[in-house]
């Protein structure tokens, strides 16, 4: 069992996570490059100054607009499906989702193809090979069947869109990009090519985990929701076989009652030189993924409050942490119009201190990637 001081676990998971320094290529590469190394980037279609991939990859990655991430990794070079949450997955991912694509409970694949009148399925997969890319605008009606409701999300009422989402979690369709009418589907061996159908070495569930920690730096063994779709693999024997293998060691951080898995020789590796660059991170950023350890190794109490009720809100509806020197030194609530990036509130931590100039300096390259000119700071700020 390794022991980690809360400061030496702060530093490594922000090492880890691409935070440290610029280390990757500008632009497309670099986007391509960030994937591989982070694993998956969670998705959220709320997009308020970008979405979660956005913030993601624009807190690495310099030389890249809003939207960038989709349109420099689909459709070849990623594809979307469940990891922690919807995630973008490398492309070298797909053999094993599809080979495996494991029936989770809460995927509810079953409790679609329920409702879904006999044939759709194979109906609506014979046209996107045959027409596709397309949306499930541009493919036949199917009619309507009952809407899945889970935990309050309700999906589609419509049988050609219900049908998609069965074939997407079967992987045998993927989405090959996004418009303005929706995700474009296409058929995995045209969008990918014939790799997308070799079939991979080894377990799914090991290879999975491995995966999972990677993307996580620590990962908590007494579960939450970094491990998502592979919560029944945390209570199997399978964690302490990778560890007695070698392959993933076990950390404890005084503070925290839980125990950690960590990639084998995660401490020895080598990182980015340190900037001074300040960085804004989106609310599902893997840094944040775990809020206890946040709340233990940066003394930064974060929980997002997009779905809370406004009477119910500490702080406000769309709030991001900003990340400075390895800190988190503050969280901001801002807004982008058709002229200007507006930060509406900054909340700057007690005991830490908001460096102005690094402050202006990360608004001003974010309004670009934004496509916007000027950045409205609040009175007291400007």
């Amino acid at each position: 069992m390794i022991e980690l001081s809360p400061d030496e676990a702060r530093e490594l998971l922000v090492a880890h996570h691409g935070l440290r320094g610029r280390e990757l290529p500008r632009g497309a590469a670099g986007v391509r490059a960030l994937l591989q190394k982070l694993r998956c980037i969670q998705l959220d279609p709320l997009d308020v100054i970008g979405t979660n991939a956005d913030l993601v990859a624009l807190a690495r990655v310099d030389g890249i607009a809003r939207g960038d991430v989709y349109r420099h990794l689909l459709p070849g070079h990623a594809f979307e499906h469940w990891a922690k949450e919807r995630c973008l997955l490398p492309a070298a991912a797909f053999p094993h989702y599809r080979h495996a694509a494991p029936e989770a409970p809460w995927w509810r694949v079953s409790t679609r193809q329920e409702r879904l009148p006999k044939g759709v399925v194979e109906a609506v997969l014979a046209e996107v090979r045959e027409i596709g890319p397309a949306t499930a605008a541009q493919l036949t009606h199917h009619g309507h069947v009952e809407a899945l409701d889970w935990h309050g999300w309700r999906g589609t009422g419509r049988a050609t869109s219900m049908a998609l989402e069965v074939l997407w979690t079967r992987c045998e369709v993927v989405v090959a990009g996004r418009s303005g009418r929706g995700k474009v589907y296409d058929v995995p061996e045209r969008a990918r090519g014939p790799q997308a159908l070799e079939v991979p070495a080894g377990d799914f569930w090991r290879w999975a985990l491995l995966e999972r920690v990677e993307a996580a730096g620590l990962l908590a063994r007494a579960g939450g929701a970094t491990w998502s779709m592979l919560d029944g693999v945390r209570s199997s024997p399978l964690p302490d076989r990778l560890v007695a293998e070698g392959l993933l060691e076990q950390v404890r951080v005084p503070g925290s009652p839980r125990t950690y898995l960590a990639p084998n020789g995660f401490r020895e590796r080598k990182w980015a030189r340190a900037d001074s660059r300040m960085r804004i991170l989106g609310p599902l950023d893997p840094l944040i993924w775990d809020r206890n350890l946040t709340r233990v190794v940066f003394g930064f109490d974060y929980v997002w409050e997009v779905y809370k009720p406004a009477k119910l809100r500490r702080w406000g509806w769309y709030v991001v942490p900003l990340l400075h020197k390895g800190q988190l030194v503050a969280r901001m609530e801002a807004s982008v119009d058709e002229r200007a990036l507006k930060v509406r509130r900054v909340w700057v931590e007690t005991k830490r201190k908001l460096d102005r100039d690094a402050f202006v300096e990360a608004l001003e390259r974010h309004a670009v990637a934004c496509g916007v000119e000027r950045v409205r700071l609040p009175r007291g700020l400007s």
